[in-house]
């Protein structure tokens, strides 16, 4: 069990002001891997202003000094790929193997992607007698998720050292020991004291305290479409710049040409990907009714083929989900498809066989769901995959659109240019074209409720830098 009882704050690891601490469970066997402290108002004020005062300097750094730490803060990432993977597994209870290929694996691929990006921020556009420079925006706080403990902190870290921002950064209470290993991480590597400082705590306290801090000039955030909500109402007070990475219910839709069996076994093994808990996961298959009776047998089959266990058993490829709560959101949902009179395929609410300790779920389809049903509309977050038939292609693309969300997508097609028109005709932040791979370098964002503003490659850092036109 790791016991943490510092934050990172000027460069220093220093003590909480209050005594309260949070114990992180691991989802494996529900036992306690670890405890850190639960920060307060006064945390929070010496964090931003640690960060307030760093930024006076870095935020004057040249992008070549910038781009050299970002290099070697990737460097390091690297060299704990092994141990990223570890932390995740415990804290988060994806499969060792998994965990060390994804969560080490992201976090390698989006710092290295920046390590050029902070050369952006000397381009200067002539418009007329004007000048348009860039300029880093000030501190920056980050609230992340537990899904993904590593990427999330990463995603909104490399592009606020790419620009010259300094961060105060709260991860989730689930999930908060892998944040220390990369805070341990920035320590090694030398970036200036104050430019990254970390805070464990509760939302309604620490992350609260953040939005509406006045030393604060932007707030990212990744989550739950009412934490975003939350953050942006609170933000508005001292008008801060908010990104939000939010909810999603993605849809992958099979044309009328594609191949439909192909399609949906990569829709019933993908939806388990770590335990569901995506937020761009594509939940939705979108299929011809007249072959949707081929889609349930292939997704039926991947999801079967799908082993449930703990983070560091032999052979697992899919783990826990991450809580109590979380558990107990998705096993609800299951309930309530089977209510709404979906066809339970494979699944259901039920404990895997041999399992009484540990917050596992089994991989579910339901086939026959209508779009209007809540399992279609609203976000699972857990390895739960809902079949939808349509009848004409326009209905197909009408049905992947009708949802408050556009995170995510997927359109597969025989005939390449069928599948770019269909995917251009859907309204959300990424489209994967006939299995096209994620690109750490592209933007990442949403459409409607899943959010505004963009992570990741050179766009992501848009949310970082304010413009000064300067007039000649």
């Amino acid at each position: 069990m790791q016991t943490r009882d510092k934050f990172y704050i000027n460069g220093d690891w220093v003590a909480p002001h209050g005594t309260d601490t949070i114990e992180v469970i691991d989802p494996s066997t529900e036992e306690i891997c670890g405890v850190v402290p639960s920060g307060n108002t006064d945390d929070v004020n010496a964090a931003v202003a640690a960060a307030k005062a760093a930024f006076e300097t870095w935020s004057q750094t040249t992008a070549a000094e910038r781009s050299e730490l970002i290099k070697q803060l990737a460097a390091k990432i690297t060299e704990n790929a092994q141990k990223i993977g570890e932390y995740c597994a415990t804290e988060l209870g994806t499969p060792l193997p998994t965990s060390v290929a994804m969560h080490g694996g992201l976090g390698i691929g989006v710092m290295s992607s920046y390590i050029e990006v902070p050369f952006e921020m000397e381009k200067e556009e002539q418009i007329g007698n004007s000048v348009v420079v860039k300029e880093a925006i000030g501190v920056c706080g980050f609230i992340t998720p537990w899904n993904f403990p590593l990427h999330q902190i990463v995603a909104k870290l490399a592009p606020a050292l790419a620009t010259g921002c300094t961060v105060v950064v709260k991860p989730s209470s689930d999930t908060p020991l892998t944040a220390y290993l990369l805070a341990e991480m920035i320590e090694e590597v030398g970036i200036p004291a104050g430019v990254f400082n970390l805070i464990t705590g509760p939302g309604r306290t620490v992350g609260e305290a953040m939005c509406t801090h006045p030393d604060i000039s932007m707030i990212s955030i990744t989550g739950s479409t009412e934490a975003g909500i939350r953050v942006a109402e609170l933000a508005s007070g001292t008008v801060k710049r908010v990104c939000q990475e939010l909810g999603g219910k993605s849809a992958m839709v099979a044309l009328e040409d594609a191949d439909v069996a192909d399609v949906a076994a990569r829709a019933g093994g993908g939806i388990c990907g770590n335990s569901g808990q995506v937020c761009a996961a594509l939940s939705r298959l979108i299929v011809p009714r007249a072959r949707q009776d081929e889609a349930i047998a292939a997704a039926k089959a991947a999801a079967e083929s799908v082993v449930v266990g703990g983070a560091f058993e032999e052979g697992v490829t899919m783990g826990p989900v991450a809580s109590r709560s979380q558990h107990d959101t998705v096993r609800g949902y299951i309930e309530k498809g089977l209510e709404e009179g979906a066809t339970l395929v494979t699944g259901g609410p039920d404990m895997p066989e041999g399992r009484n300790a540990g917050y596992y779920i089994k991989p579910t389809v339901f086939a026959d769901v209508r779009n209007d049903m809540v399992i279609a509309q609203e976000e699972i977050f857990g390895p739960v995959l809902c079949i939808i038939p349509y009848d004409s292609e326009d209905e197909a693309i009408e049905i992947a659109n009708d949802s408050i969300f556009g995170l995510s997508g997927a359109v597969f097609s025989a005939d390449p240019e069928k599948a770019k028109a269909a995917a251009r005709k859907m309204r959300t932040g990424q489209v994967s074209v006939n299995g096209g791979g994620f690109n750490v370098a592209a933007p990442f964002g949403g459409y409607k409720q899943s959010g505004n503003g963009r992570e990741l490659g050179p766009h992501g850092i848009d949310e970082f830098v304010e413009l000064k036109a300067l007039q000649l």
